[in-house]
């Protein structure tokens, strides 16, 4: 064990993150999810939602400030959006992070989660709480 690191985050996703580069995205998954149908790496986060975990990465994981949009969702396409997306929203406003979230269509979000360097599955029961993360960079004058 090591200090500060949350107990949600195990050793294999501190691992992935840090071998994660700039541009590089990183899905936490629903239980519904399709997370081991794909070619890429996954991390199991079984009995974990998502919110925690996000809470969690975000004390490392910076966000791409380089691109228009760098938080990404599935779009439910009903005018009521998902009350998980309000707690991911607060979530991230508390982080600090500039974060910029685009609303994708199913499929567009599908093919964009095929080119996820890792997903993290989860046991996230709520529906349309998949997200995925676009990593940024740490400036050298940052303390972030």
């Amino acid at each position: 064990m090591l200090k500060g690191i949350p107990t949600v985050i195990s050793p294999k996703l501190m691992e992935v993150m840090m071998r994660m580069g700039h541009g590089d995205e990183l899905l936490l998954a629903d239980g519904n999810y399709p997370a081991e149908s794909g070619d890429w790496e996954v991390v199991r986060a079984d009995g974990l939602g998502i919110p925690e975990l996000l809470e969690a990465i975000l004390k490392f994981f910076p966000l791409d400030t380089f691109v228009e949009h760098n938080v990404f969702l599935m779009d439910n396409g009903k005018k009521e959006k998902p009350s998980i997306w309000r707690e991911y929203e607060r979530i991230l406003k508390e982080s600090g992070e500039d974060y910029r979230i685009k609303l994708v269509e199913r499929m567009e979000f599908y093919d964009i989660a095929k080119e996820s360097f890792c997903v993290v599955a989860t046991s996230e029961r709520a529906l349309y709480a998949n997200i995925i993360l676009k990593k940024g960079v740490i400036f050298p004058d940052s303390d972030r």
